[in-house]
């Protein structure tokens, strides 16, 4: 299923292509090579200082730390997210080896991801990123210390538009997307002559 996004200008079909199912195919395996073509995409980002603060667990469908994670998830991330064939915790390193703060370390993990996701659409492959999840637990099941931050857990698999969901999040899957205007989204007054309507 494709839900283009309707934008002011043309941008790049990776990126306005791209969305976040909760459909996803129970029965599609993430292969080797794509997990190593998605971390490569994050591997480079941009980051300040090329500090490169993004640390990645990588669980498939099937093996045990996929369980340690899914069980992680919010019970209503739950209803979907283990359909995907993977899941990634992805972690920023707050504070370098020697104690120093990475004030940018959240900004540039962001960062990567957004890099993961554009090439895992490039791949044919779907990706939701997923905030509600306990950090404790994570933390707990693979042993993450004071200097590394829970972020997000991304689901990717392949989107499966059939996909059996609970009727409160059917719908999410067909409605269209939206978004605000580029308008409400800056601080200072531009002109309107300046901007495209979105």
């Amino acid at each position: 299923m494709r839900k283009t996004a309707n934008t002011a200008v043309p941008v790049h079909p990776l990126l306005s292509e791209r969305w976040s199912p909760r459909g996803f195919d129970l029965h599609h395996q993430v292969s080797d090579g794509d997990v190593t073509a998605l971390l490569e995409a994050a591997r480079w980002a941009a980051s300040a200082g090329n500090s490169q603060p993004w640390r990645f667990v990588v669980t498939r469908r099937g093996e045990r730390a996929h369980g340690q994670l899914f069980d992680a998830l919010h019970p209503g991330n739950q209803e979907w997210a283990g359909a995907a064939g993977a899941l990634i915790l992805v972690a920023a390193e707050i504070a370098g080896a020697d104690g120093t703060p990475r004030p940018w370390a959240l900004y540039d993990t962001g960062q990567a991801v957004a890099s993961l996701t554009t090439q895992a659409q490039a791949h044919g492959l779907a990706t939701h990123q997923i905030g509600g999840f306990d950090s404790a637990a994570v933390r707990d099941a693979f042993g993450l210390d004071d200097t590394l931050t829970p972020v997000v857990v991304v689901a990717v698999g392949r989107a499966d538009p059939d996909a059996v969901l609970p009727e409160r999040l059917a719908g999410r899957e067909t409605a269209p997307r939206t978004r605000r205007p580029v308008s409400d989204l800056l601080l200072t007054p531009v002109e309107a002559s300046e901007l495209v309507a979105a």
